[in-house]
């Protein structure tokens, strides 16, 4: 009987993760489109196509007026690369989307404290530099020339002008086919990913995560050693409990009250582009090469950057103070906030926009075919299937007990 109340936990723990993130993806996806549709490769390039502090300026700035979701980020970093942004501002823009961004900072300092709130503003520009380092040290040209090359092959340079959207239809009909195929390249790994993120989040108790780090629970100051595999399983922990970076900080506060280091909590929390979904996503954008350089590149700067704030907050003699709450109760995450006024207004914007897609359909409209097919992507279209099932099983227990 308990299994079967934790499977509708777990159920509604993933849905209340993807309500909550809802509206951020709708946002990005939008972004991206309007990118695709009305910058042109002149336009990007002169803004952010080189790779000195202003361009980095612009693209740290840009990420952090947008989404917080990592998804959507990822959906428009492509669209700035692709449109000729160098490849440290886009992957400036990256970092900034998922580590700058106001709402971030609300939900750390109710879970965490002030100090981690300054931590990650801070951090996330170390974060930024230390990635221009790493890259400035090694720099897979040839790679990063021939991936632009494919992407600005599959993009068209003729755009359009904002203001036609008051006069021509089909202007509308070409944003929204941008931004449902958005959605079809990723579906199927934000259904799995999420799915799995609220099983791990309802079944594995967070004294597991504690355990994975050596020191935990012990009284006086850490040593180097203990420091420095905190920062390395921090990420390896994020990597089996992705949620997002939004959905990752209730999981750090009890990691933190547990007696996680300072180090050990900001690699987790920055972890969130070094996940296997997202490294999916970047291969389905990129090509593995070229999503493992990613991944290895933020790996190495969350590292580092994790070990400058906690011999930081050392130096300056501030003790983080824990104000965690705990993991939140699924059903809370529905309550009528903003959220959930964010999430009516992109819903009645998606079927706006399939109603449009679907008026044109008539098999002559433009289309870009974001599936690539082989056996990943079969075995994921039958695991986000078997996630269907798992949600609606869970969520009719919730409704039947």
């Amino acid at each position: 009987m308990e299994f079967i109340q934790t499977w509708a936990d777990a159920a509604l723990t993933t849905l209340g993760f993807f309500w909550v993130a809802f509206w951020a993806f709708g946002l990005g996806y939008l972004i991206s489109a309007a990118i695709q549709l009305f910058v042109s490769r002149d336009q990007m390039q002169q803004a952010m196509g080189g790779g000195n502090v202003k361009s980095l300026s612009l693209a740290s700035f840009f990420g952090f007026v947008s989404s917080s979701c990592s998804f959507s980020a990822l959906a428009s970093t492509r669209a700035l690369f692709a449109k000729g942004a160098g490849f440290v501002p886009s992957m400036a823009f990256l970092l900034a989307s998922t580590n700058l961004v106001i709402e971030l900072g609300i939900v750390i300092s109710v879970f965490l404290s002030w100090h981690f709130v300054v931590a990650e503003y801070v951090g996330g520009l170390i974060l930024i530099a230390v990635m221009w380092a790493l890259v400035t040290l090694y720099r897979p040209q040839k790679l990063i020339e021939n991936v632009r090359s494919s992407l600005e092959a599959g993009e068209e340079d003729d755009p359009e002008d904002p203001k036609d959207l008051i006069e021509k239809p089909s202007l509308w009909r070409k944003l929204g086919m941008a931004y449902l195929m958005e959605w079809q390249m990723v579906w199927k790994d934000v259904t799995v990913g999420f799915t799995v993120a609220g099983i791990i989040a309802a079944f594995v108790p967070a004294e597991f995560f504690t355990w994975l780090f050596p020191g935990t629970g012990e009284e006086g100051a850490r040593s180097f050693g203990e420091v420095i595999s905190h920062t390395l399983i921090g990420p390896v922990a994020a990597f089996f409990t992705f949620i997002g970076s939004m959905g990752n900080i209730p999981l750090a506060g009890l990691l933190f009250t547990n007696g996680v280091s300072v180090a050990g909590i900001m690699a987790f929390i920055f972890s969130d582009l070094v996940v296997f979904p997202v490294i999916r996503v970047h291969a389905q954008f990129y090509g593995w090469k070229m999503a493992l350089y990613i991944a290895a590149l933020f790996l190495g700067a969350l590292v580092i950057t994790a070990l400058i704030v906690h011999y930081g907050f050392a130096l300056l003699g501030l003790d983080p103070q824990s104000a965690s709450k705990g993991l939140i109760d699924p059903i809370e995450r529905f309550e009528i906030d903003y959220t959930f006024w964010m999430n009516l207004a992109f819903l009645f914007l998606s079927a706006v926009f399939g109603w449009l897609v679907w008026q044109g359909s008539d098999g002559h409209g433009h289309h870009h075919d974001h599936d690539h097919g082989g056996v990943l992507d079969t075995a994921l279209y039958w695991l986000a299937l078997a996630a269907f099932g798992w949600l609606a099983v869970g969520v009719a227990i919730y409704v039947l007990t």
